[in-house]
């Protein structure tokens, strides 16, 4: 692995030869999340990893668009916001021939994805960071089952194991901003030309499952798998990054 920076991106470095491919991590993650999933397509791709230019979605696409024409990238996979970012890189920059895309958090019908936003800037507003990590979580769609009583907890224990948890926490703002400046019709999608595949997990909240729903008859060169016994967070280190890259190494070959 290597490490490598430029004064408008930062990006880990995977692989030594094969196909290129970018990793964008989603909101509560760093390029250090995508280290088991990075080393999985090592082997046969050149994979770099970005620490995303939180930001608008415009800084986004600049600091995807700097990336691609530092690596010459053509494969782009996004987790989350994201595949936000990958998804509209796909739409307005040139390069991408292929993009993976799990669970994009787009307004699609009645569900918003950002109803937990008002409540967090209160929180963290207030001091109240694990309270807001809490909602951030039971707003995006993790732990569906798990009271609010008994996540608090189990996330403040979670961020005094690890302090860049709780420099993360605010970062959800930025991530939240990109998910707001992409709202509109799904159909203005059917202009990527890139070869798409749609990634989603089989225990995802259901309105991730309906985003997919709608990206599916949109995108015009598409193609979904759906992970068996995962979530949203299954590329994650702490998930099943496993499952996820053996998608990713069929698709992007």
């Amino acid at each position: 692995m290597m490490t490598c920076a430029r004064p408008d991106i930062r990006y880990r470095t995977f692989g030594d030869g094969g196909p290129k491919v970018v990793l964008l991590h989603g909101g509560m993650q760093t390029s250090a999340s995508f280290t088991r999933l990075a080393t999985e397509l090592a082997a046969g791709f050149t994979v770099y990893v970005p620490d995303r230019n939180r930001g608008d979605l415009r800084t986004e696409l600049d600091g995807l668009a700097a990336l691609l024409d530092e690596t010459g990238a053509g494969n782009v996979f996004g987790l989350s916001s994201g595949a936000v970012v990958a998804l509209h890189g796909a739409l307005e920059l040139t390069g991408i021939e292929r993009l993976a895309l799990y669970e994009p958090p787009l307004r699609y019908g009645d569900h918003d994805p950002l109803a937990w936003l008002p409540r967090y800037e209160k929180e963290l507003a207030a001091g109240r960071t694990a309270s807001a990590l809490v909602t951030v979580s039971k707003g995006t769609g993790d732990f569906p089952y798990v009271p609010r009583a008994a996540l608090h907890p189990l996330l403040r224990l979670w961020m005094r194991a690890d302090p860049n948890v709780r420099e993360l926490v605010p970062t959800m703002r930025q991530d939240a901003a990109v998910v707001e400046q992409a709202t509109g019709p799904l159909d203005r999608y059917s202009a990527v030309t890139a070869e798409t595949l749609l990634l989603g997990g089989e225990r995802s909240a259901a309105y991730l499952k309906q985003v997919l729903n709608g990206l599916e008859p949109v995108l015009p060169r598409v193609r979904r798998v759906t992970l068996r016994g995962v979530g949203h967070v299954a590329a994650d280190n702490n998930g099943k990054p496993e499952l996820v890259a053996a998608e990713l190494r069929k698709f992007f070959r």
